[in-house]
């Protein structure tokens, strides 16, 4: 069976931190010793200077050397021998100028020259070292031994065993060692904890599997087509992919808006309020800029959460014409019957033989519809603009409600972006007609303004129908709010708030007021949306145009 590194986190942190503490705990016992084995050493060579510089001191040392002859059993060998025994050194050895022992723990070396250099000492220098000599090894000490003038007549060397220096410090070693294999179990415990800690965390996996997994979290989360945002407990962006910093539209781009604050990336609104989950619920709906998104947002165990977003903007659009169709279904339906009733009345004139009659009632007819689709030509020059007032126009004829253009309507060619104007046009009547259709209102009637006011389209819609109270004119604009029953295929609220969100990507405005003699205006602004073209050195511009 081979045995080879664990692949799990935890084994690999335990092992990890176990060597760790080991080799820290080597490493401060080698420290340790290190310098008490040196201190030992200063102490056992400071102690055989003493026990020399006290026997050098003795002037019975001196005078024997000086009066007798180096022999065993003679007063310098007895003085030095009982001086060791005191001591207990391991040698006290009196030496004369010529390196002879005149004393020694082997009888049998007096009258012999010394095992080593004598001369330093008989130099008058005291010497310190850890020797061996006949009688192993020793800490031992060498100091000058003088006469009574002071002149150097010998020297005397002590040696204290060195076994005695190594077992002071194996004597230390058991407590030293007691408090590392303490230190090492409580860090082999600590390291177990945290190990323990990891695995629960990490699920037991490899530290491979990890970087496997944050490459294929990191790769999925920036290949899907839905926008993805994470928040930590303190509500900071912990991540965010392509798609939500694109649907979002943050300038800084999702590594940009990595680790800051929610509110420093979104700016107020029902997005941020949705993604900071203020406002709760499933697939709700949310604006930003002229997407219409559909947020979920999922808590995390830390206190963050998840928000996923998806693009609904085509969806709302398909939305819209759909509703558009079927209005159109409607009006379809009712002319129907109104062209069956016309046809009728044209196949009594010719039964009446009162032909002449039936031209006139024909030619009546179409005379009208061409004066109406005539007047929204002329005075909107804009033909997307023009064909979508032609369109609501017949919407509203068909459902009894009266569709005109306001006298300071004109709208000339050379708005940079017409499809927003119709966009807002479009929702700004449609929200009309239903509130004025449906026989609540006696005679009602949609009144429709667009002009150009210093290089800004304003643009407005009035009703005559019940108004919108002071306290909601700022919640009707706020997305999801509706008074309307949703239709089955999308929700409602909507609307409204795509038109402000329109206008204020121009920096312009949308508001609504009271009508005079009741009902509600809808006023929206679009600075900054006529091109202004240079003009011609030959034909200078005229007043009216916009320059």
């Amino acid at each position: 069976m081979r045995i080879g590194w664990p692949r799990q986190v935890f084994a690999q942190v335990l092992i990890a931190q176990l060597l760790i503490t080991t080799g820290v705990l080597l490493l401060l016992t080698g420290l340790f010793l290190q310098p008490l084995r040196t201190q030992l050493d200063d102490q056992a060579e400071h102690q055989a200077l003493a026990v020399a510089q006290t026997t050098a001191a003795d002037p019975e040392i001196a005078a024997g050397l000086l009066g007798t002859h180096a022999e065993v059993g003679g007063p310098v060998q007895r003085q030095a021998e009982r001086t060791r025994r005191a001591t207990g050194a391991l040698y006290v050895v009196v030496m004369d100028l010529h390196g002879i022992r005149w004393s020694h723990t082997d009888a049998r070396q007096v009258g012999r020259h010394v095992s080593t250099d004598p001369r330093s000492a008989l130099h008058g220098n005291v010497v310190l070292q850890v020797d061996r000599g006949t009688l192993g090894r020793s800490a031992r000490a060498k100091v000058p031994l003088r006469d009574a003038g002071g002149e150097v007549i010998g020297a005397v060397s002590v040696g204290i065993a060195y076994s005695g220096v190594q077992d002071r410090l194996l004597s230390a070693l058991p407590g030293l060692l007691r408090y590392a294999g303490t230190a090492l179990a409580f860090g082999a415990g600590a390291a177990f904890l945290v190990a323990r800690t990891l695995r629960k965390r990490t699920h037991g996996v490899s530290v491979a599997d990890i970087s496997a997994l944050l490459s294929e979290r990191e790769a999925m989360l920036h290949a899907v087509r839905e926008g993805v945002i994470a928040l930590d407990g303190r509500g900071r962006v912990r991540l965010v992919n392509d798609e939500a910093a694109r649907l979002l539209a943050l300038t800084e781009g999702a590594e940009g808006a990595e680790g800051r604050a929610l509110a420093d990336v979104l700016p107020p609104g029902r997005s941020r309020d949705v993604i900071a989950g203020q406002v709760t619920g499933r697939d709700l709906l949310t604006v930003r800029g002229n997407r219409v998104l559909i947020a979920n947002r999922m808590p995390t165990p830390d206190g963050g959460a998840v928000v996923t977003l998806r693009d609904r903007t085509e969806v709302e659009l398909l939305g819209r014409e759909l509703d558009s169709i079927k209005g159109l279904l409607d009006a379809l339906r009712a002319q129907d019957h109104e062209h069956a009733n016309r046809l009728h009345t044209v196949l009594g004139f010719l039964e009446l033989d009162l032909a002449d009659r039936a031209r006139g009632y024909v030619a009546g007819l179409t005379r009208a519809r061409r004066a109406s689709a005539g007047e929204f030509a002329e005075r909107v020059r804009m033909p997307m603009v023009s064909a979508l007032l032609v369109g609501k126009s017949a919407i509203a004829s068909e459902r009894g409600v009266t569709l005109r253009l306001s006298d300071r309507t004109h709208l000339p060619t050379g708005l940079i972006d017409a499809r927003d104007v119709v966009t807002v046009l479009g929702n700004l009547i449609d929200n009309a007609l239903d509130v004025v259709g449906g026989g609540r209102v006696g005679r009602p009637v949609v009144e429709v303004e667009a002009f150009v006011e210093r290089d800004t389209v304003v643009v407005r819609v009035s009703d005559n129908g019940p108004g919108v109270p002071v306290d909601l004119r700022d919640t009707v604009f706020q997305e999801g709010w509706s008074t309307k029953e949703s239709p089955a295929h999308r929700g409602r609220g909507l609307g409204l708030a795509m038109v402000r969100s329109l206008a204020e990507r121009y920096g312009g405005t949308a508001r609504v007021a009271a009508r005079a003699g009741g009902g509600a205006v809808f006023t929206v602004t679009f600075p900054d949306i006529v091109s202004r073209p240079a003009p011609s050195p030959d034909r200078p511009v005229l007043a009216g145009e916009p320059s």
